[in-house]
């Protein structure tokens, strides 16, 4: 029986692994062609949502609706840059993932490394507060003060988790290097490299379309892409049922 199993096994691995290895190397044919179905949508939804704005200001909430999902969707190239994953060469990943972190808020070296460590600890109870939610135990919880508790309730209450949190983490967390493991000086480099970015990017942004126009069409569209985002993040690390088998 157990060499039955045994046989099984070793025929499912070897299918799957027939299966798996045309994704072993990037097409970049294939990527080229993500980054401009991502990116062209992306800008002409900006644009049409500054055009919208003489009409009515529902109307360009509404259009930037769709535009935060296609910047979702850029922070999700950055993603697969960060593994190496878009392009076969690694200078190619890492400076379009630097790139596109102007536009996703994000210094692209300092969260490839915190991003590693979170990939390496994951689900370890021992090893958690980089890169993750944070996610106390039963024990843990029972463990705090009223107020502790109070204050951990507030932080993963859905106000909290998907409208306050996201443009904290976005919009002010992620202009210092806090947290990850790698050296200081490239987690500072990293996070000036892109603030200096933003800075040029917002300027001209305010320039051709007004600081007043640039504001009431990018804000929402950031808040909104920024929600999202830790919403997908939230929904694939937490599960109602997950239990640590260890005494308090």
């Amino acid at each position: 029986m157990k060499s039955e199993l045994a046989i099984s096994a070793s025929t499912d691995n070897r299918r799957w692994t027939h299966l798996l290895r045309t994704y072993h190397e990037a097409d970049h044919l294939r990527s080229i062609q993500e980054i401009v179905v991502t990116g062209v949508p992306f800008l002409g939804l900006w644009c049409l949502a500054w055009w919208s704005l003489g009409l009515s200001y529902w109307l360009t909430l509404l259009i930037a609706v769709p535009a935060a999902a296609f910047l979702v969707r850029l922070f999700m190239i950055q993603h697969d840059c960060g593994h190496g994953a878009f392009f076969r060469r690694r200078s190619a990943n890492d400076w379009l993932g630097r790139a596109l972190g102007v536009l996703t808020l994000t210094p692209y070296d300092h969260w490839r490394e915190s991003h590693a460590v979170h990939h390496a600890t994951s689900g370890h109870l021992g090893r958690r507060g980089i890169g993750d939610i944070d996610t106390l135990t039963v024990c843990e919880y029972s463990g705090l003060s009223r107020w502790q508790r109070r204050r951990y309730r507030l932080y993963r209450s859905p106000f909290v988790m998907f409208g306050i949190g996201p443009a904290y983490l976005f919009l002010i967390k992620n202009r210092l290097p806090l947290g990850g493991r790698g050296p200081h000086w490239r987690g500072w480099c990293s996070t000036m490299a892109t603030n200096g970015g933003m800075a040029l990017l917002i300027l001209a942004g305010m320039w051709l379309v007004g600081i007043g126009s640039f504001l009431l069409v990018h804000l929402p569209i950031t808040l909104l892409a920024s929600s999202i985002g830790v919403w997908l993040f939230y929904v694939q690390h937490q599960f109602e049922e997950t239990f640590c088998a260890s005494v308090c």
